[in-house]
This record gives structure tokens, sequence and C-alpha cells, in this order.
């Protein structure tokens, strides 16, 4: 593989996209820095196909990465492989409003394989291609300039390896015959939805106890409000108001702006200046909930009684099984509040109980919640057993059996 020098011109990139532009599939990575602001800031992007691969500097003066951004969201041609790519998308998708397609991530791919857990990335390559990694350069400040080599060196390796580990991995997939599990889970890692943030709908990702339609609804104007203070500044959202404040102010709003120098998590000084005129501008302006905006109640933890807990550990219980049988990661198929959630009776908006996971494990865990479905042990191994119904008919004090 022919590794090209950091990429720092629009003539050496536009020469670059085109050597790859035709290739089946391309690996790609980025290293960005976030700590300080609500954007992601890009810092470099590698890029590797079988033959050809560079690190290219998007903070070089001048550089125009259109002809890149292009191949990734609009050349549908070439499939787009990243590892845990879900933040490498977000940025591509703030830098163009599409997202990579097709793609491929090989973190998922791996879970596909049952070889572990959400794999990261350097044990990924170990368990490939027998590398162990440098991980010193793991944590640099990509955003300094300039890049000495073992930075770039390191960048790099992050897509030349996974260039040389896609091939195998898709080998090994297809022997599986579950290309359709990975199509699904593609096409929503590619969703826009998942990076188009609606201020409106911001305050759904902070929880409080309450479910007061005039808490929630200064909750909801809160939550637009920071976020759009947070888009503007570029700083993150914890920078404005952390999520606790938020809540404290929804729950006991003060009566005007002289309070919020009283409101814990704000500085005295919230009480005369603009940023805190436009937070009771919010507050002021917030309307109750509509009921048909209320969310559901989250059915876990303590809803789900003494008798739900058991089914849930149960149904805990039946997806290692099952997963085992496939030799698949059981996070790919459900995670704990899935199951909670059919443990306390709900049966709509599960994943498990949609596609190909309720072919593999959504109807067995359904059998298993209404009493068709039960554990055996064979040859040393538990497994899923169907329950006859008769057999399993409760026995009354004279013996005789009665419907269930």
């Amino acid at each position: 593989m022919q590794v090209h020098p950091l990429i720092e011109t629009s003539t050496a990139l536009a020469e670059f996209v085109g050597l790859i532009k035709d290739s089946d599939f391309i690996a790609v990575d980025t290293e960005f820095m976030r700590e300080n602001t609500f954007w992601p800031e890009l810092c470099l992007i590698q890029v590797a196909n079988s033959e050809h691969a560079a690190a290219i500097d998007p903070m070089a003066n001048g550089i125009d990465l259109k002809p890149l951004l292009d191949l990734l969201v609009d050349n549908e041609e070439v499939l787009k492989v990243f590892h845990a790519g879900g933040q490498d998308v977000e940025i591509i998708f703030n830098l163009t409003g599409k997202t990579p397609h097709p793609i491929f991530d090989t973190q998922i791919g791996q879970m596909a394989l049952g070889q572990a857990e959400q794999v990261g990335y350097s044990n990924l390559v170990e368990a490939w291609l027998g590398i162990v990694l440098d991980k010193g350069a793991r944590f640099t400040d990509w955003s300094r300039r300039p890049l000495d080599k073992r930075q770039i060196d390191y960048a790099i390796g992050d897509v030349t390896h996974l260039a040389e580990i896609f091939p195998m991995m898709l080998k090994k997939l297809v022997k599986t015959a579950r290309g359709h599990w990975l199509d699904e889970e593609m096409e929503k890692l590619a969703d826009p939805a998942n990076y188009n943030v609606d201020p409106e709908k911001a305050w759904l990702r902070i929880k409080v106890p309450s479910r007061k339609p005039d808490v929630l609804g200064r909750l909801k104007a809160l939550a637009a409000w920071r976020e759009r203070e947070a888009r503007t500044k570029n700083l993150p959202r914890g920078r404005i108001v952390k999520d606790e404040t938020l809540g404290d102010l929804a729950a006991h709003p003060p009566k005007d702006q002289d309070g919020l120098g009283r409101v814990r998590g704000l500085s005295a000084t919230w009480k005369s200046n603009d940023i805190g005129a436009r937070l009771m501008d919010a507050l002021d302006n917030a309307k109750p909930l509509p009921k048909d905006d209320m969310p559901d109640r989250a059915p876990r933890g303590p809803g789900l009684g003494k008798e739900g807990v058991l089914v849930a550990d149960l149904l805990k219980l039946l997806l290692k099984i099952r997963a085992r049988e496939l030799n698949v990661a059981s996070r790919l198929i459900a995670r704990s509040d899935d199951l909670e959630a059919l443990a306390a009776g709900r049966r709509d908006d599960i994943p498990m109980m949609q596609g190909w996971r309720y072919d593999v494990f959504g109807h067995a865990a359904l059998d298993l919640v209404e009493g068709r479905m039960g554990f055996a042990v064979k040859n040393g191994k538990l497994v899923m057993s169907e329950i006859d119904a008769a057999a399993a008919a409760p026995i009354d004090d004279a013996g005789e059996g009665k419907p269930a």
C-alpha cells in the first residue's frame, strides 16, 4: 500500500481523491477535539483503500475539502468503512448536511461475529492482524500544528489496518448469511435524523422526576434556549447551564431575573447580564406541555415489581442462551432496557420486537413471557424448550389439572 505524504493543499487532495474514487470501499477515520466546543473541531481526516492511504489536514490554510466530502456523501458506488463511526459520521453531517452512504461499521460487524461486545479498535486490530498498536498518540492534542511523524503514522494506521481487516471480516460475515441484519444496522447508523438535533426536542435527553405539564413545558423551553445558546457560542451545553440546573429551574422557576442570582449552578452575575435576561424570556414564554407530547412512563426499575424483575432476569438468561447459539454478541440482539420493557408488559416500540431481532430472539422472548417457552437441560447445556400447555397446567388440591 502506498502511504502518501500529509495532504495540505487542494490540488494534492483532488489528486488523491482521483486515485480512490472508483474503489469498492474506502476506510475512513477522523481525529477531532470537542472538549471545549459545541461543534467537534475536525483536525485530521484519514482515508485508505487497498492501494492508497493518506491523512488530510482540514486545518491547512485554504484547503478545499469538497472533492473528499462529495466522495463520502454523494458517491453511492463506494462503500465507506468506519470503526465505531458514530462521531465520525456526525462530523461529516455537520459539514455537509448529509451522512456517508453506503456505510459499514466494523464494530457492529464484529458483534455480528460474536467475538466481542463493542470491541475497541486496538483490540480489533490485535484480533484480526496480531498487531499491538502503539497507543501513545491516542490522547494527543490534534489541533496543534505542526503534527509530527509519530502522530501522522498513528493516525494513518487507523485506516490502513481497517482497509486490511474489512475484506477478511466481510468474507467471514458472508458465510454467516447475516447480511440483512447488518443492512438494517448500517441504515440506522447512516440515518441523518440521528445527527440533526432539533432544539425543540432537546428536553427529551434531560431526566427530571416530574410529570407535571407546566414543569415539562418549562424544561422544553429552557432546553431549546440552551441548545441555541450553545450553538451560537460554540460551547458545550454544560458550559452554558448544566442539566440538573435546568431541571431545578423548570421545577422551581424564579419570579424575576434577580432570583437567578440565588439559583444553585448559576453565578450571581446572571441576575443582571444579557444571558440571564434571555433565560428569563424563555421561562416567561414557556407553555405547559400538551397531553399528546407527554413522554411515556419508563417501564423499568421499581415499576417492574418483584415478579417483573424475575421475568426480566429470565429474559436475560434466554438472551445469553440465544446469543451463544447464534455466536453473536448479545448486545447486538437486545439491551437490558428492552428486556425490562417486555417484562413490564410493553410490546410496542421495542427494537427486539422488530425485524431480524424478532425473528432470531423476540418471538422466543414473547413466548417465554406468555408461558409458551421454558428452559431445559440437554447434554449438560441449558437450552430453550417449548412448553406443552396441557402438561404445564397448574394442579389443584385434588390433583386435577386446571387450565392456566
